[in-house]
């Protein structure tokens, strides 16, 4: 076992350089650009009490959170899976603002097990949460944004896959069915199993027009065109479906012209859908068959917290995004220095760091100089200064 020291579990990695540079530079780009939309940063504790932890977005959150007895009050806390819940409780119990809020933030999450095949289970988690506004703006917004954001870190050919729980909710309760039919319907669409679908449906002798809306629910989805084709399926089915068309509409419209961006519409994308409540969204690449970001609108996440407001985001996995992405090769810049302590070298090193050079010291005895040390030019006494001098490679 000892020669094992230097192994690391399943699903835990490091970062080495140029990558490790590579993702910091990205992240601060992300907080500049984060900042140009009017996004503010928080930074939520990497470990709370395990009940506010569990309002997240997926039913096994709980599965996938790390719980230790605090050994200070005795209660149990949880490692954070994800940050969305943090952020949440931020905006509705610490800021409690009336306006719009417009929260950013990143940071390492932990998982118990990968939440996809082959996965990470220390994810990067960036994001971006806009609350206190109920419309369809703030959807396309974030929407923008989320996009911005993954073109920035480098992916230029993005898929985005749109969907709408409004509309599964208010079939359902138009339809009138049971608990039991809407979780089973629930689970078949999700599976986009017809045989399935077609089953549940004979059993459950639905009413006209409702079980011919259900059986082809499924077949809902493409490109735009889909939605002049559910809005001739859906007509008559109240209120709740008509208005999330028409949200879905809009956010089309608004998203059409992004350069490197195509658009699919699945109207049986129900992600989320006891956490969503309104517009759900997923972005695809062709490197890869999972979503690299994913988000919607969820406006009930504040309550469990003392305060229900209006909210809309996304999150992403900036390591699995970078890894999508071409390493790059840092630019050898650097000023390798002698040895020495002597007023006027120190001097000149400190004038040439405030400058906003990388200047490195050489130790007694080491190995290699200024090209070994990543340097292109190394500080020579001339005329009786130290100067900068270009090395030859």
């Amino acid at each position: 076992m000892e020669n094992d020291r230097w192994l690391l579990p399943e699903g835990i990695e490091e970062l080495l350089p140029p990558r490790a540079a590579q993702l910091e530079a990205t992240l601060r780009r992300l907080l500049d650009q984060f900042n140009s939309w009017g996004y503010e940063l928080v930074m939520p504790p990497f470990i709370e009490y395990l009940e506010s932890l569990l309002i997240g977005t997926s039913n096994d959150l709980d599965l996938h959170t790390f719980k230790l007895t605090d050994q200070l009050t005795g209660r149990l806390m949880g490692v954070r899976s994800d940050m969305t819940p943090q952020v949440a409780r931020i905006d509705a119990h610490l800021l409690k603002r009336e306006e719009p809020t417009r929260l950013c933030y990143m940071g390492t999450t932990l998982n118990t097990v990968p939440k996809t095949h082959g996965g990470s289970r220390t994810p990067m988690q960036v994001g971006a949460e806009l609350y206190g506004h109920a419309g369809v703006e703030s959807d396309i917004e974030v929407l923008r944004l989320m996009v911005a954001t993954l073109q920035l870190a480098g992916l230029n050919r993005i898929t985005l896959d749109l969907g709408h729980v409004g509309i599964f909710r208010g079939l359902a309760a138009a339809a009138g069915l049971s608990p039991q039919l809407e979780a089973e319907l629930f689970e078949a669409l999700q599976r986009k199993s017809k045989p399935d679908i077609a089953e549940l449906l004979a059993d459950a002798a639905l009413a006209e027009p409702y079980d011919s809306i259900f059986a082809r629910l499924a077949e809902l989805h493409g490109d735009e065109s889909v939605l002049e084709s559910a809005a001739t399926l859906l007509a008559g089915a109240g209120e709740a479906v008509a208005g999330a068309l028409e949200n879905l509409r809009q956010i089309a419209v608004a998203i059409r012209g992004i350069e490197g961006l195509e658009v699919h519409f699945d109207l049986a994308e129900l992600r989320g859908y006891h956490y969503h409540s309104g517009v759900v969204f997923s972005a695809f690449v062709a490197e890869e068959g999972q979503a690299i970001a994913q988000g919607g609108r969820y406006d009930d996440i504040g309550r469990v917290f003392g305060r229900a407001r209006p909210a809309t985001g996304f999150s992403t996995d900036l390591r699995k995004v970078l890894s999508l992405v071409a390493a790059t090769t840092p630019e050898v810049r650097g000023i390798f220095v002698p040895c020495g302590d002597e007023a006027a070298l120190v001097c000149a090193m400190q004038t040439l760091r405030q400058a906003g050079e990388r200047v490195i010291q050489a130790l007694p005895g080491q190995v290699g100089g200024a090209s070994e040390m990543g340097c292109d030019r190394e500080l020579q006494r001339l005329n009786g200064t130290w100067q900068p001098v270009t090395v030859n490679k």
